[in-house]
């Protein structure tokens, strides 16, 4: 899962320890230079002194633009260049812009390729850059350490949007918890409504499922099939209803017969589409569902993302579950999504089987993608 991308960031890795490894030799070269010539440089200095003392009583003035000039070429060079070298000969090193310049042009162009959307590129990009520019660390501490160090606070930073621990949510509403499931068609919406209800059965919660997808021909007969193999009561009312009214009569169902969750479908939709956006805030005023997860398939990438924008600024979501990750090899949709939406990934689906639903652990993913 997510294996183009764990490769890429390897590659900035590589990239940056291979700059810091060529400006280590230079500074070793030159912090020896400086070491054998020290003697020299004493010897220099002293006759200099004693000549700019001699100037000095003759040109006061010449003194004092002599003492400015080399002033000024003791900063033409900067500070960083003897720092560096003293810093490298005694066992540490600091990782400068010039370092991590073309590293970083390659890490924007790998995150792009990978599906991840240009503001949270761009926020990855900012981050390592602040984690390490000007840093200094021990050689024992090595330049891949500080890198993977960096790359974990970045990535954290934009995947940890809005986290919040899903069951505890649960405990703490008042029963039945509602949960509405919206997004574009086909994109395994309904399955996901199944491997959620195993997942809370597994905890102890028991739930019914509601078919709010009272348009698309054949939605009835799939749920109801899941509902069968699951054991769960299923409430749906003919082709063409009121999906508001379905999932109502679910909400009814479950306080009568002490059900703990009810899980709501609906009608697969487009952002675009007026008329079954106004049927998902007839949803939200009839119901008032606790949650509305978003759901979208993790191999869309930017085509997710964007919908995940669009849909959380039509119909607030509160959280987004990403089905078939195992297939997804760029991350993008992963990586982006909490950031743009400011909403968290509750859970990725990773397989076709009712257990096949894992619970998003942001420095899990993180620690896949960056770790050895």
């Amino acid at each position: 899962m997510f294996d183009g991308l764990k490769d890429k960031l390897n590659g900035f890795r590589e990239d940056v320890e291979d700059s810091a490894e060529v400006e280590g030799e230079v500074e070793a070269d030159i912090e020896a230079g400086v070491e054998a010539d020290v003697e020299t440089e004493a010897e220099v200095e002293a006759e200099e002194s004693a000549d700019s003392t001699e100037a000095g009583r003759a040109d006061p003035e010449a003194s004092d633009a002599e003492s400015e000039a080399s002033d000024a070429d003791e900063d033409s060079d900067g500070p960083g260049t003897f720092a560096r070298a003293k810093a490298f000969a005694t066992g540490r090193i600091i990782i400068e812009e010039e370092d991590l310049e073309e590293p970083l042009w390659e890490l924007e162009m790998a995150l792009l390729e990978s599906d991840v959307e240009m503001s949270v590129a761009e926020r990855i990009l900012e981050n390592v850059r602040e984690n390490m520019l000007g840093e200094t660390r021990k050689q024992v501490e090595t330049t891949g350490e500080l890198v993977e160090s960096a790359l974990q606070d970045a990535l954290l930073d934009v995947i940890s949007v809005g986290q919040f621990d899903f069951q505890r949510r649960i405990e703490g509403a008042e029963p039945p918890v509602v949960i509405v499931f919206t997004g574009v068609n086909g994109v395994g919406k309904t399955t996901s409504i199944a491997k959620l209800s195993e997942w809370l059965a597994d905890r102890g919660y028991s739930s019914v499922l509601a078919n709010g997808d009272t348009y698309r021909a054949g939605a009835n007969e799939q749920i109801s099939e899941h509902a069968d193999r699951l054991g769960r009561k299923l409430i749906s009312h003919e082709q063409g209803g009121d999906p508001a009214a379905v999932i109502y009569d679910g909400v009814e169902y479950a306080k009568a017969n002490d059900v703990d969750i009810v899980l709501g479908d609906t009608a697969g939709r487009l952002h675009t589409s007026d008329d079954l956006m106004s049927q998902l805030e007839k949803i939200d005023r009839v119901v008032d569902p606790d949650l509305t997860l978003f759901v979208d398939e993790a191999v869309a990438g930017q085509d997710a993302v964007q919908r995940a924008k669009q849909f959380n600024e039509a119909a607030e979501i509160d959280g987004t579950i990403l089905t078939k990750a195992d297939a997804d090899s760029s991350g993008g949709a992963a990586i982006s999504i909490a950031y743009v939406t400011g909403k968290p990934i509750l859970f990725l689906g990773t397989g076709q089987e009712y257990d096949d639903l894992e619970r998003f652990d942001p420095e899990e993913l993180v620690d896949r993608l960056v770790g050895e």
